[in-house]
């Protein structure tokens, strides 16, 4: 059987991506009803732009519910210096699901976890009979690079896209895709708002990953680190093992997807339809 190539968009990067890079002039596009829609227009032009790219054969994109999740049960601080999303956006968090349900296509999430947790969940499933592809913008989701699961990261400027894949990950990071989550359980995650071990930043993490392989390895042989490091590591074990449990994505939470529902295959009448609605006049050209 041909394998299936099966794109997991992480909607929330592609949204909050799209609302920063068109909301910076402060002209944010309205409606003749006065409803913003710059972010959901430009989530479209990424997305189109990725399909276009990669191909697939089926996609399904993945949202957040809400910004209370295990993770913030496990630590108060996680994601605590975030602040509210700009009222331009927040009536684009439903828009945006209009419009993928107008493409056919299945909006997946699942209260207490996050979107990546629901991409790592779905990209274990699927990828190992099929060519899973995950478009984002976050670094995080790198550690679920693996045989049949790539990872494209968005960079600067439209349709630019550096993949991750099995063969080219170490040359591109200098460790496996599974240690991330220990470099990140060693060097917190500024974004993410948790702090690792004080003191240890990405270079001396990375150093260590390499010579020792895991966070486990390397407590079992703290008495031959360098006493500096020793001592950073013995104050902060337990923020350690904290930083850990945090950085790591769910790959096991119950949710399902049936492939058959996610077929890439759309309606153009129905999206010209959506597109005339927000009234977004060049869209279309792009289907």
């Amino acid at each position: 059987m041909e394998k299936q190539k099966i794109l997991l968009v992480d909607g929330m990067a592609l949204l909050f991506r799209g609302f920063f890079a068109t909301a910076f002039r402060g002209n944010f596009m309205k409606t003749s009803k006065g409803i913003p829609t710059n972010a959901v227009y430009q989530f479209l032009r990424y997305f189109l732009d990725a399909t276009d790219t990669f191909q697939p054969t089926h996609i399904i994109c993945c949202w957040d519910m809400g910004s209370k999740t295990f993770r913030s049960e496990l630590y108060d601080g996680y994601k605590a210096n975030r602040q509210d999303p700009p009222k331009e956006l927040i009536p684009q968090f439903d828009l945006i699901k209009e419009v993928v349900e107008a493409f056919n296509m299945p909006n997946i999430g699942l209260e207490n976890y996050e979107a990546d947790d629901c991409i790592g969940t779905l990209a274990k499933t699927y990828g190992l009979d099929n060519d899973v592809i995950i478009l984002t913008g976050d670094q995080d989701i790198l550690q679920l690079v693996d045989k049949g699961i790539r990872v494209a990261i968005m960079r600067k400027g439209q349709g630019n896209y550096e993949v991750f894949d099995h063969m080219n990950f170490y040359e591109k990071k200098g460790i496996s895709p599974k240690q991330i989550i220990d470099l990140k359980g060693l060097m917190g995650d500024t974004s993410d708002n948790y702090p690792g071990v004080k003191g240890i930043g990405e270079k001396t993490a990375l150093k260590l990953l390499q010579e020792y392989g895991t966070i486990d390895d390397l407590l079992e042989n703290i008495e031959s680190l360098p006493k500096g490091v020793q001592t950073k590591i013995n104050a902060n074990i337990d923020m350690l093992h904290l930083s850990r449990n945090l950085a790591e994505i769910k790959c096991d939470i119950p949710i399902d997807c049936q492939l058959n529902h996610a077929l890439w295959k759309y309606d153009k009448t129905k999206i010209e339809e959506k597109f005339d609605e927000l009234e977004f006049k060049n869209l279309a050209k792009l289907l």
